[in-house]
Protein backbone atom coordinates (compact mmCIF):
# COMPACT_ATOMS: atom_id res chain seq x y z
CA UNK A 1 0.00 0.00 0.00
CA UNK A 2 1.21 3.45 -0.76
CA UNK A 3 0.91 6.67 1.17
CA UNK A 4 -1.62 7.80 -1.42
CA UNK A 5 -4.08 5.08 -0.27
CA UNK A 6 -4.17 6.27 3.36
CA UNK A 7 -4.39 10.03 3.24
CA UNK A 8 -6.13 11.49 6.24
CA UNK A 9 -7.18 14.73 4.53
CA UNK A 10 -9.15 13.05 1.69
CA UNK A 11 -12.29 10.95 2.16
CA UNK A 12 -12.11 7.40 0.77
CA UNK A 13 -13.18 6.84 -2.83
CA UNK A 14 -16.65 5.27 -2.57
CA UNK A 15 -16.95 4.53 -6.31
CA UNK A 16 -15.34 1.17 -5.65
CA UNK A 17 -17.18 0.34 -2.42
CA UNK A 18 -18.50 -3.11 -1.61
CA UNK A 19 -22.25 -3.75 -1.61
CA UNK A 20 -23.65 -2.90 1.79
CA UNK A 21 -21.06 -0.20 2.47
CA UNK A 22 -22.86 2.49 4.45
CA UNK A 23 -21.06 5.56 3.09
CA UNK A 24 -23.13 7.40 0.49
CA UNK A 25 -21.64 8.35 -2.85
CA UNK A 26 -22.09 12.09 -3.32
CA UNK A 27 -22.79 11.63 -7.05
CA UNK A 28 -25.59 9.13 -6.43
CA UNK A 29 -28.93 10.94 -6.69
CA UNK A 30 -30.85 8.45 -4.58
CA UNK A 31 -28.50 7.81 -1.68
CA UNK A 32 -29.31 7.56 1.99
CA UNK A 33 -32.59 7.79 3.85
CA UNK A 34 -33.63 10.90 1.90
CA UNK A 35 -33.41 8.92 -1.36
CA UNK A 36 -35.53 6.10 0.05
CA UNK A 37 -38.18 8.54 1.25
CA UNK A 38 -38.28 10.30 -2.13
CA UNK A 39 -38.52 6.94 -3.92
CA UNK A 40 -41.28 5.75 -1.60
CA UNK A 41 -43.21 8.98 -2.18
CA UNK A 42 -42.89 8.66 -5.95
CA UNK A 43 -43.94 5.00 -5.84
CA UNK A 44 -47.02 5.87 -3.79
CA UNK A 45 -47.83 8.73 -6.18
CA UNK A 46 -47.53 6.51 -9.27
CA UNK A 47 -49.64 3.79 -7.63
CA UNK A 48 -52.35 6.30 -6.72
CA UNK A 49 -52.23 7.68 -10.27
CA UNK A 50 -52.75 4.16 -11.66
CA UNK A 51 -55.83 3.68 -9.51
CA UNK A 52 -57.11 7.13 -10.47
CA UNK A 53 -56.68 6.41 -14.19
CA UNK A 54 -58.73 3.22 -13.92
CA UNK A 55 -61.47 4.36 -11.55
CA UNK A 56 -62.18 7.84 -12.92
CA UNK A 57 -62.80 9.43 -16.31
CA UNK A 58 -59.57 11.46 -16.27
CA UNK A 59 -58.21 9.57 -19.28
CA UNK A 60 -60.00 8.81 -22.54
CA UNK A 61 -61.26 5.20 -22.06
CA UNK A 62 -59.43 3.59 -25.02
CA UNK A 63 -56.17 5.15 -23.77
CA UNK A 64 -56.38 3.71 -20.24
CA UNK A 65 -54.16 0.74 -21.12
CA UNK A 66 -51.52 3.04 -22.61
CA UNK A 67 -51.61 5.27 -19.53
CA UNK A 68 -51.17 2.23 -17.27
CA UNK A 69 -48.20 1.04 -19.34
CA UNK A 70 -46.56 4.48 -19.05
CA UNK A 71 -47.18 4.59 -15.29
CA UNK A 72 -45.82 1.03 -14.91
CA UNK A 73 -42.63 1.95 -16.77
CA UNK A 74 -42.29 4.99 -14.54
CA UNK A 75 -42.77 2.77 -11.47
CA UNK A 76 -40.02 0.43 -12.70
CA UNK A 77 -37.72 3.40 -13.21
CA UNK A 78 -38.37 4.66 -9.68
CA UNK A 79 -37.60 1.24 -8.22
CA UNK A 80 -34.43 0.83 -10.29
CA UNK A 81 -33.03 4.24 -9.36
CA UNK A 82 -34.19 4.79 -5.79
CA UNK A 83 -34.24 1.26 -4.36
CA UNK A 84 -31.85 -0.78 -6.51
CA UNK A 85 -29.50 2.21 -6.97
CA UNK A 86 -28.98 1.58 -10.67
CA UNK A 87 -27.36 4.72 -12.08
CA UNK A 88 -25.36 5.60 -15.17
CA UNK A 89 -22.08 5.81 -13.28
CA UNK A 90 -19.06 3.78 -14.36
CA UNK A 91 -19.31 1.64 -11.23
CA UNK A 92 -22.78 0.42 -12.24
CA UNK A 93 -21.89 -0.97 -15.65
CA UNK A 94 -22.04 -4.57 -14.45
CA UNK A 95 -25.43 -3.97 -12.82
CA UNK A 96 -26.84 -2.49 -16.02
CA UNK A 97 -25.51 -5.38 -18.10
CA UNK A 98 -26.93 -7.91 -15.62
CA UNK A 99 -30.31 -6.18 -15.74
CA UNK A 100 -30.30 -6.14 -19.55
CA UNK A 101 -29.39 -9.85 -19.63
CA UNK A 102 -32.17 -10.66 -17.15
CA UNK A 103 -34.71 -8.78 -19.26
CA UNK A 104 -33.45 -10.61 -22.35
CA UNK A 105 -33.85 -14.01 -20.68
CA UNK A 106 -37.38 -13.20 -19.46
CA UNK A 107 -38.43 -11.97 -22.92
CA UNK A 108 -36.88 -15.06 -24.53
CA UNK A 109 -38.70 -17.44 -22.17
CA UNK A 110 -42.07 -15.67 -22.53
CA UNK A 111 -41.93 -15.34 -26.33
CA UNK A 112 -40.57 -18.89 -26.70
CA UNK A 113 -43.39 -20.26 -24.54
CA UNK A 114 -46.01 -18.40 -26.57
CA UNK A 115 -44.46 -19.65 -29.81
CA UNK A 116 -44.38 -23.27 -28.59
CA UNK A 117 -47.98 -23.15 -27.31
CA UNK A 118 -49.15 -21.62 -30.58
CA UNK A 119 -47.54 -24.39 -32.61
CA UNK A 120 -48.84 -27.08 -30.27
CA UNK A 121 -52.35 -25.72 -30.66
CA UNK A 122 -51.96 -25.52 -34.44
CA UNK A 123 -50.67 -29.11 -34.75
CA UNK A 124 -53.22 -30.63 -32.36
CA UNK A 125 -55.79 -33.01 -33.80
CA UNK A 126 -59.36 -31.64 -33.63
CA UNK A 127 -61.47 -33.03 -30.75
CA UNK A 128 -64.04 -34.74 -32.95
CA UNK A 129 -61.28 -36.72 -34.71
CA UNK A 130 -59.65 -37.63 -31.38
CA UNK A 131 -62.85 -39.24 -30.09
CA UNK A 132 -63.17 -41.43 -33.23
CA UNK A 133 -59.47 -42.39 -33.24
CA UNK A 134 -59.45 -43.39 -29.58
CA UNK A 135 -62.09 -45.96 -29.53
Amino acid sequence: MTAKDHREDHPPDMDDAAPGEEAVNSREPAGGLRGYVIGFGLAILLTAASFAVVQTDLVYPPAVISALVVLAIGQMGVHLVFFLHLTTGPDNTNNAVALAFGVFVVVLVVLGSIWIMSHLNHNMMPMHQMSRAGG
